[in-house]
C-alpha cells in the first residue's frame, strides 16, 4: 500500500511539468532561470557561467537587437505554461524580448565581471539604437526615447516595438547602468564604487550630489580592466571602498581599477 507522503509525491511528479528543457520542442530556455542562478546566488560557480554562455548562444538575437525572454516560443506543443500561449510565437512574453528580463541578463553579466558584454548589451537594448535608421524605425514602429515593455521576436514582426510607457522595466536599465555598470552604490548612508566596464574605457566620471554634499568621482582603468578596485582616495587621502557620505562639502573621489 502506498503511503501517503509517497502518493503525494508520485501526484506531484505526474503533474510536474518541466520549462526551460532541453528535452522540450518548445521554451528550451528561458533566461530567468538562467540570469536570477547568479543575480540569486543560487547557481553553483561552474554552472553560472554555462548558463549565461547558453544564453547568449541561444537568446542574443543581434540582427534584431534584442534579448529573448525565452526560445523557441510556444504554439502547438503539448506544455501548458499559462496565458502567455495566447500570444503568437514571438510576440510579448511568448518568445519576443520582455525587457525586465532583458536587464536581469545584463545585471548577471555584470555580476559575472563581463564589462564588454553587459555593456554592449545595454547599448543594444537601448530604444535609440532601434531607430538609427529610417528602415530600423519603421520596423521598430514606437518612440526611440522610451524603454519598451517588449519588442517582438519572430517572423515578419520580428523588431517590432510592443508596449511603451506602461513599464517598469525603466528603473530597472536607470539602476543596471548607474549601479551594475558604472559601479555607484549607496545603501545606509555608505556608497561603494564597483565598476564592470569595457576594458577600453580608460576614465570617466560621475558627479554625485549627497543632501549637501557634492561628490567628484573619476574612475581611472589604466590597466584595461573590467572589474576590481585597487585604490580609493578622497581629496588626496587613500580610504577604503566603503564611503561614509558627509552631509556638507566637496569631495574629490578618486578610483583606480
Amino acid at each position: 500500500m502506498v503511503g501517503m507522503e509517497d502518493g503525494l509525491k508520485e501526484l506531484l511528479w505526474m503533474m510536474e511539468v518541466h520549462f526551460g528543457s532541453m528535452e522540450n520542442d518548445e521554451c528550451r530556455i528561458d533566461s530567468i532561470a538562467q540570469s536570477w542562478s547568479i543575480i540569486s546566488s543560487a547557481g553553483d560557480n561552474d554552472k553560472k557561467y554555462i548558463s549565461m554562455e547558453s544564453l547568449e548562444n541561444h537568446l542574443i538575437d543581434r540582427e534584431n537587437g534584442i534579448i529573448k525572454l525565452l526560445d523557441p516560443p510556444f504554439e502547438k506543443g503539448k506544455l501548458d505554461p499559462g496565458y502567455i500561449k495566447s500570444y503568437l510565437p514571438g510576440v510579448r512574453e511568448n518568445g519576443g524580448q520582455y525587457t525586465h528580463a532583458a536587464i536581469w541578463v545584463i545585471i548577471a553579466e555584470a555580476m559575472l565581471g563581463f564589462g564588454d558584454k553587459a555593456t554592449e548589451m545595454y547599448r543594444m537594448i537601448n530604444p535609440i539604437e532601434h531607430s538609427r535608421t529610417r528602415e530600423s524605425a519603421k520596423k521598430y514602429k514606437v518612440e526611440p526615447y522610451v524603454i519598451p515593455a517588449d519588442i517582438y521576436g519572430a517572423n515578419n514582426l520580428a523588431g517590432r516595438g510592443g508596449w511603451t510607457w506602461y513599464t517598469g522595466s525603466a528603473s530597472w536599465y536607470y539602476k543596471a547602468g548607474i549601479e551594475n555598470i558604472l559601479g555607484l552604490k549607496v545603501e545606509n548612508g555608505f556608497m561603494r564604487i564597483e565598476p564592470c566596464v569595457p576594458k577600453d574605457w580608460k576614465e570617466y566620471n560621475i558627479k554625485y550630489k549627497w543632501k549637501n554634499s557634492f561628490y567628484n568621482i573619476v574612475i581611472k582603468n589604466p590597466n584595461g580592466k573590467n572589474f576590481g578596485v585597487e585604490s580609493v582616495s578622497i581629496n588626496g587621502v587613500v580610504v577604503e571602498n566603503n564611503i561614509k557620505l558627509e552631509d556638507n562639502g566637496i569631495f574629490n573621489v578618486v578610483v583606480v581599477m
